[in-house]
């Protein structure tokens, strides 16, 4: 009995799309149900190399027989779908479902930019686009296409944006690698904002006293720090 033909079972048996952890845990726990054969017990622990192969492979199997349906990988997640040239027989079957509306034209530039530069901040989308963003990055928030990856490390600590795997679903992507290619948009230049002020590198910020004005450094003066109210004013010399 081959792997590939066990995941053929497993797969066209699910409900929902499965990922590598998840065909790893039926793989796991098939010894637990019903009686537990040699095959099932030599595959308890199937690693990830494996897995990917036997689906690759029976891609190619599908391919190859010219099927109505095929196996499709995506946002990693490993399904059996059927050839966009039988929808309307499927139409009819199942009904429309109820889609999202499409995405704006700004939304999808926007959408475009983070895909290809995240993680990306909203002040350097606006950069690329020449326009505010708010609107539109509302938008990809609550459709689920976008999300905050964390703080970019630059003054005021901007939040950082990028997709989500609901956007490889919703462009039927396996992942970000399998993007159209776009040197242009990866070559425009965006002007990030200057670090932290710091003594030195790796340490901590010194006290802003201690720091100099930046346009007094470009002109080569130095800014001295405030005396102490004590030393303001020499002492008054005796009689």
């Amino acid at each position: 009995m081959e792997l590939k033909y066990i995941l053929e079972a497993v797969l066209f048996s699910a409900q929902k799309p499965l990922s590598l952890k998840e065909l790893r845990d039926v793989f796991a726990t098939a010894v637990e149900h019903g009686e537990a054969n040699e095959v099932a017990r030599s595959l308890k622990k199937v690693k990830d190399s494996q897995l990917t192969s036997a689906l690759e492979e029976l891609t190619k199997d599908h391919e190859t027989a010219n099927r109505s349906y095929r196996l499709a990988c995506v946002a990693g997640s490993w399904q059996f779908v059927t050839q966009p040239e039988y929808a309307p027989w499927l139409k009819a079957l199942v009904g429309h479902r109820l889609r999202p509306s499409r995405l704006s034209q700004p939304a999808l530039e926007t959408l475009s930019i983070i895909a290809y530069r995240q993680p990306i901040t909203r002040a350097e989308i606006e950069q690329i686009r020449g326009v505010t963003v708010d609107g539109v990055m509302q938008t990809l928030l609550e459709r689920g296409l976008v999300e905050q990856v964390g703080r970019a490390e630059v003054v005021g600590r901007p939040m950082n944006y990028g997709t989500t795997a609901l956007f490889l679903e919703y462009f039927g992507l396996r992942s970000l690698e399998d993007l159209p290619a776009a040197d242009e948009l990866r070559r425009i230049v965006v002007q990030k904002p200057e670090g932290p002020v710091t003594a030195d590198a790796g340490l901590a910020t010194v006290p802003p006293d201690q720091l100099g004005s930046p346009a007094a450094e470009q002109k080569g003066e130095a800014i001295e720090p405030k005396p102490d109210s004590a030393a303001e004013s020499p002492p008054a010399e005796p009689n």
